[in-house]
C-alpha cells in the first residue's frame, strides 16, 4: 500500500503529493466526483466512512522508505480530512507523520480542523470549500470562515476553494468576507450538472472582484474557457 501519491493532470496544481485518509464522506455534496472515481454507490460512500486500513502506519512507512521530505502533501481529494460526526484522530496522526518528516500539509475541508492547528505552521495551508450553499450534513459556511480567521491569526496560510460554484451571488458575498484573511483562492464552475448560471458573466465578475480586493486567485480552465467565449 502506498497511500501517498503524485496527483496527475489538473490535480497537479494542488501539491507535490496527495493522500486520501477515509473510505467515504458524510457531507453528501450532490456534485461530488469521488463515488464515481472510486466506483462506489453514493449511499455506501456517504454512510461507510472509516479510516483506510492501516492508513497511519502505511503513511509512516512510505515516508521513511522513500525518504519523502520537503514536499507539500494535499489532504484530501476523494474524502474530507475532517468528516463531520466522525473521530478524526487518524487525520491528526497523519499530519504529525507528515510534519515530523519535514513535509507540509495543504488541507481542504468542509469540516472542523481547528483542533489540529497546534500542529501547523507558516509552511502549511488550511483551506475550506465554499460553494455558495448550505447543508445540514456539513459545517456551516460561516463557521468555516471563522476557522480561517483562527488559522490566519496563528500564522497558518489560508485558502478557499470556490469549486464548484453552485450559487453565484453567494460566492461573491463570501469572497468579500474572506478577502482580508486568505492567501489564495481557486474558482471553478459546476461541471456535469445543470445550472442557470451565466458562467462567462460570473467569471468576469469574480475576476474583477478578486483584482479589486487584491486577492491572489486562480480560475480553473473550464471556467476560463467560458469567459473567453465570444472574445
Amino acid at each position: 500500500m502506498k497511500p501517498i501519491y503524485e496527483p496527475k493532470g489538473a490535480a497537479k496544481e494542488y501539491g507535490d503529493y496527495a493522500l486520501n485518509i477515509y473510505t467515504g464522506c458524510p457531507h453528501r455534496c450532490y456534485y461530488c466526483f469521488a463515488p464515481s472515481v472510486l466506483h462506489r454507490q453514493r449511499d455506501v460512500f456517504y454512510n461507510h466512512v472509516e479510516p483506510r486500513k492501516n492508513i497511519v502506519e502505511e503513511t509512516r512507512r512510505q515516508i521513511e522508505r522513500e525518504g519523502i521530505t520537503g514536499k507539500l502533501i494535499h489532504l484530501c481529494f476523494t474524502c474530507d480530512p475532517y468528516p463531520t460526526g466522525y473521530d478524526t484522530t487518524p487525520t491528526r496522526e497523519i499530519i504529525k507523520a507528515v510534519k515530523d518528516s519535514g513535509n507540509n500539509v495543504q488541507i481542504l475541508t468542509k469540516g472542523d480542523g481547528t483542533r489540529d492547528f497546534d500542529l501547523l505552521d507558516s509552511g502549511d495551508w488550511y483551506g475550506v470549500t465554499l460553494d455558495g450553499t448550505s447543508s445540514k450534513h456539513r459545517r456551516d459556511n460561516y463557521y468555516l470562515i471563522e476557522d480561517l480567521y483562527k488559522a490566519q491569526a496563528l500564522g497558518i496560510k489560508t485558502w478557499v476553494s470556490f469549486e464548484p460554484v453552485v450559487n453565484a451571488g453567494g460566492i461573491i458575498k463570501y469572497l468579500r468576507l474572506v478577502a482580508p484573511i486568505i492567501d489564495k483562492v481557486k474558482i471553478g464552475k459546476l461541471n456535469y450538472h445543470p445550472s442557470n448560471i451565466d458562467w462567462a458573466t460570473f467569471g468576469r465578475m469574480i475576476e474583477r472582484n478578486c483584482r479589486e480586493l487584491d486577492v491572489d486567485y486562480y480560475i480553473k480552465e473550464s471556467l476560463r474557457a467560458e469567459m473567453n467565449k465570444g472574445r
